[in-house]
């Protein structure tokens, strides 16, 4: 008997060799959790024992809508944080920006634009910027009145329960309804105040508006450069406060309430991964959106928005139109009058205002220092308007 034989009938290969074990059965293992993933995550099939090994811990027991409704009339929010977009603006009159047909990117074809995004970016807009300027005079702020989701968003405030309100939108809606400005952050920017693009003079919206309604390209009074609507360009930072702010307003939000948006344009969309596991989100919008086509299966914090998956424990869904949504939640919460009166008397005021209120062209605020606008140590992101 050889040397190899003898070694092999002192030492036979059994199920106890661990190495032969580990990789044996790291295949299997691989396998298992590919099959797992599958079989829970995006519910393509798998058995029912490989679903079961899956123990899901809900926030609430009952993560429809009505089920939701309950637990916030029998148990509350302290901590609300809202992040819209466009989708709560559409019912005032104002297109969203890629729906097909309707939207704005659909839309500019007259503007003969090299591409539709060329409206918003900020080398083509210092090249050539009336395109810009004509659009906004079709979409200048005070031709529009807030919606019931934007009043919704002031009624959480006025409750004490709204830590913060985080838009993607430049209409300035928000602003309107009398919603405080250290509640706001602008994401994108907004027409409220303007700059000129080479010395930084700052100019307000009465000035910008009286600018644009007369086809007056808005020029700088001091070097004579284009002044431009604070609204966050194509190759521009967003606003200082957007990075600043989620680590505290998220530090104990209790609920998010996500409304009218496509959550595909980043950094914005990430709001959504900002809450704790245990805070409850909640989706109001036409389409089902904020979830991811692939998850990383071997990623154990995933935070899509999984409200139709069978590992949901935190996310619940209205889909349909954002005034409807908020309207069939406060009427489940018993606001439906308070909200109903909200409206009715801030859109009085809000007539009578516009109806006063005119222009003041020379209306300018003081010179800005650019460098207490700079923001070099922030990443530049691209913003979808």
């Amino acid at each position: 008997m050889s040397d190899y034989e003898k070694k092999k009938e002192e030492h036979p290969t059994t199920s106890s060799n661990s190495s032969s074990s580990d990789e044996e059965d790291a295949p299997d293992a691989t396998m298992d959790m590919i099959r797992r993933f599958f079989a829970n995550t995006l519910s393509l099939g798998g058995s029912t024992d490989a679903k079961a090994d899956i123990k899901v811990e809900k926030v609430i027991p009952d993560l429809t809508f009505d089920g939701f409704a309950e637990h916030w009339r029998e148990h509350g929010f302290r901590n609300i944080v809202t992040m819209v977009g466009a989708g709560i603006s559409t019912s005032a009159g104002i297109p969203d920006f890629r729906s097909p047909g309707s939207g704005l990117y659909s839309n500019l074809k007259k503007y003969k634009l090299p591409h539709p995004t060329a409206i918003f970016d900020l080398d083509y807009f210092e090249k050539n910027p009336a395109p810009f300027f004509a659009l906004a005079k079709e979409l200048y702020p005070g031709s529009f009145i807030p919606t019931p989701a934007h009043y919704f968003v002031r009624l959480l405030n006025d409750k004490g329960l709204l830590q913060r309100h985080y838009t993607q939108n430049i209409d300035t809606l928000d602003r309107l309804t009398g919603l405080p400005e250290d509640k706001i952050i602008e994401a994108h920017g907004s027409f409220h105040t303007n700059h000129c693009i080479k010395c930084r003079r700052e100019y307000d919206m009465a000035w910008m508006k009286a600018e644009i309604l007369a086809d007056r390209l808005p020029k700088c009074k001091k070097c004579n450069g284009v002044v431009k609507p604070d609204i966050v360009f194509f190759g521009e930072n967003l606003p200082q406060r957007f990075y600043t702010s989620p680590d505290e307003d998220f530090q104990d939000c209790d609920l998010l309430i996500i409304m009218g948006t496509s959550l595909e344009v980043q950094p914005f969309a990430s709001l959504v991964q900002r809450p704790g596991l245990r805070c409850l989100r909640l989706l109001i919008n036409r389409e089902a959106v904020g979830q991811a086509s692939f998850v990383p299966f071997m990623d154990p914090h995933e935070r899509s928005l999984l409200f139709d998956r069978p590992n949901n424990t935190r996310d619940v869904a209205f889909l349909g139109d954002c005034d409807a949504g908020v309207m069939a939640l406060a009427k489940a919460l018993g606001w439906e009058e308070e909200l109903q009166q909200l409206i009715t008397s801030e859109r009085k005021k809000l007539s009578g205002s516009q109806n006063s209120d005119e222009p003041q062209p020379d209306k300018e605020k003081p010179h800005s220092n650019p460098a207490e606008k700079a923001s070099g140590s922030r990443e530049k992101k691209d913003a979808s308007l």
